[in-house]
C-alpha cells in the first residue's frame, strides 16, 4: 500500500499526531449544545439574550493554551464562528461579534497570542453554515432554526447567495490576514447541494493558498474529496473522521493512504454542558490516540469551556493525565505512524523509521508474542523507564510448538514464560530497534542453532 505524496506543509501535521479543539461561543452560556438554535428552533431575537450577556473572564485564553501544552497537544483549534454566525473576532463585515458584546474583546486575538506563547500551533474553525446571516436560506433547510417558519418562505425570496459567499470568503480572508500565520483551518460542513462549488470552493481555496500557502486545511469543502481518484481543485489536505476512528488506515479510490484525523469529544458534548459528566478516562483517550497513530492518523480531542471561559476541572485533570503519559511515552506517538507489521492481538504497533513501538494494552499470560519478528528486532526497552525487555526465542523447544517458527517473544524479567504485571495499565510501551537485513539473517541463524542445541539435549 502506497502513500499519497505528502506536501511540505503537511509534514508538521502528521508528526504532531495530537491536537486539542475548543467549542466556545454564545451557546456556552446556555449549556445545551452548539446546535441550540437549531434543536430548539430559536429566533434571532430569542437567542439575543446570550449575545447581551457574553462576557468571558480575562485570561481564559491563556488557560486554554496552558491546558493544551500540559495535555501534550501540538496544535489547537478554536471555533472562530459556529453555525449560529457569532464571531469571536472583530470582523469588519458584521456587527454580530464579540467586540460588540459586554466582553468588548477580540477573543481570537487573545487565543492566538496565548498559543504562540506556549509554543502551540494555531488552528481556527469556521462554519460554512450561518443561521444569522440574512442571505443564508432557511425554509426547508436541513437544520436552519427557521426551517419550518412560514415567514421564511418570503424571507428566502430576498436571499442573495452571491452576497453571502462574498461575506463568507471575506471573513475567512480576515482570519488569515490579521493574526499572523495560521497553521490549521477547519471548515464545517458540506451537505445536500451545499457542497463544493456552491461555496465557491475552488476560488476560496485559491484565495487561501495565496494568503497562507503553508496552512493545513481539512477536507469539508466537499464530501471526502481527498478519497477520490481524481480530487477536485478544492480538495483539502486531510480526511476528517468525526466521532469515529477508522478500523484501518484511510485510503483513496486507488488504494493510496491519505492523512486523516479523528475528531473526538472528551465527554459526550462538543460544548460545555453541566449535565454531561460522561468523561472519557485518560486510559481510554491514550488508547484512542495510540489507535489513531497505529493507523497513520491524528487525534483531535475536543473540550468545551464554560460561559466564563474556564475549562471544567474534571476535564483538566484528564488532559493532564494524558499529558503525563505523553511525557514518558511521547516518543512512540510524535513523528510516528503505522508500522510495517500486522496489529498484534495484545495491542498496537507504531513506528518511526527503524524504531518499532509495541503498545501493550492488556495483560498477557506468560511471554509476549511478536509475530513474524524473529531476527527483525533487538534492544527491547520499556520506554517510560528504560528497563530492558528481554527477547527470547522458543523457550520450550522439543516439548511444544508455538504459533510460527518466525515468531519471537519478550518479557520483562529473566524467566521467559513468567506472567508479570504491566508497568502502566493504560499502555505500557516497549521500544525495539529494527535490524538490517544482514543482522536479521545472523540473528535467525543464531536462534536456529540455539534451538538445535536445546533439542539435542532432550532425553527422548
Amino acid at each position: 500500500m502506497t502513500h499519497t505524496p505528502l506536501s511540505n506543509r503537511m509534514k508538521w501535521f502528521v508528526e504532531a499526531r495530537f491536537g486539542l479543539s475548543l467549542h466556545f461561543g454564545l451557546y456556552s452560556i446556555a449549556g445545551r449544545g452548539e446546535w441550540l438554535r437549531s434543536t430548539e428552533r430559536l429566533s434571532v431575537e430569542a437567542y439575543q439574550r446570550y449575545f447581551d450577556s457574553f462576557q468571558p473572564d480575562a485570561g481564559c485564553a491563556r488557560e486554554w493554551a496552558k491546558a493544551a501544552r500540559l495535555a501534550g497537544a501540538k496544535y489547537c483549534v478554536l471555533t472562530a464562528k459556529h453555525h449560529d454566525g457569532f464571531c469571536l473576532w472583530d470582523s469588519q463585515l458584521t456587527s454580530y461579534k464579540a467586540t460588540n458584546t459586554p466582553a468588548r474583546r477580540d477573543i481570537i486575538r487573545e487565543y492566538v497570542d496565548a498559543l504562540r506563547e506556549e509554543g502551540i500551533r494555531v488552528g481556527l474553525y469556521y462554519s460554512l453554515v450561518d443561521w444569522h446571516h440574512g442571505d443564508y436560506p432557511a425554509w426547508g433547510d436541513r437544520q436552519h432554526p427557521l426551517r419550518h417558519d412560514p415567514a421564511s418562505r418570503e424571507r428566502d425570496e430576498k436571499c442573495d447567495w452571491p452576497r453571502y459567499l462574498e461575506y463568507m470568503h471575506g471573513q475567512i480572508e480576515e482570519l488569515l490576514s490579521n493574526y499572523g500565520p495560521i497553521d490549521v483551518m477547519v471548515f464545517d460542513f458540506s451537505y445536500w447541494d451545499f457542497i463544493g462549488e456552491k461555496w465557491g470552493a475552488s476560488e476560496l481555496l485559491q484565495k487561501i493558498r495565496r494568503i497562507a500557502p503553508d496552512i493545513v486545511i481539512n477536507d469539508r469543502l466537499g464530501f471526502e474529496a481527498i478519497k477520490q481518484a481524481e480530487p477536485p481543485a478544492y480538495v483539502g489536505d486531510y480526511d476528517h473522521a468525526e466521532q469515529n476512528i477508522p478500523r484501518a488506515p484511510v485510503t483513496n479510490a486507488v488504494g493510496q493512504r491519505v492523512p486523516w484525523e479523528a475528531w473526538m469529544t472528551i465527554n459526550n458534548s462538543w460544548t460545555f454542558d453541566p449535565h454531561d459528566q460522561n468523561w472519557k478516562s485518560a486510559q481510554a483517550l491514550v488508547r484512542a490516540l495510540v489507535n489513531c497513530v497505529s493507523k497513520g492518523g491524528n487525534l483531535m480531542l475536543n473540550i468545551g469551556p464554560n460561559a466564563r471561559g474556564h475549562l471544567p476541572s474534571q476535564g483538566l485533570k484528564i488532559l493532564e493525565e494524558v499529558g503525563q503519559w505523553l511525557v514518558l511515552n511521547g516518543e512512540s506517538i510524535y513523528g510516528c505512524g503505522a508500522a510495517d507489521f500486522a496489529k498484534p492481538e495484545w495491542g498496537r504497533f507504531t513506528q518511526n523509521g527503524r524504531q518499532l513501538y509495541a503498545h501493550l494494552l492488556e495483560p498477557v499470560i506468560g511471554h509476549v508474542n511478536l509475530p513474524d519478528l524473529l531476527g527483525r528486532v533487538k534492544n527491547g526497552r520499556v520506554l517510560a523507564t528504560g528497563t530492558e525487555a528481554t527477547l527470547y526465542p522458543y523457550w520450550n523447544p522439543g516439548v511444544q510448538t508455538f504459533d510460527s517458527p518466525d515468531d519471537t517473544f519478550f518479557n520483562f524479567g529473566s524467566t521467559p514464560q513468567a506472567t508479570l504485571p504491566l508497568a502502566d495499565a493504560r499502555d505500557t510501551v516497549v521500544r525495539f530497534e529494527l535490524t538490517e537485513e544482514e543482522e536479521r539473517l545472523q540473528l535467525r541463524e543464531r536462534a536456529a542453532e540455539e534451538f538445535a542445541r536445546a533439542t539435542a539435549r532432550l532425553p527422548f
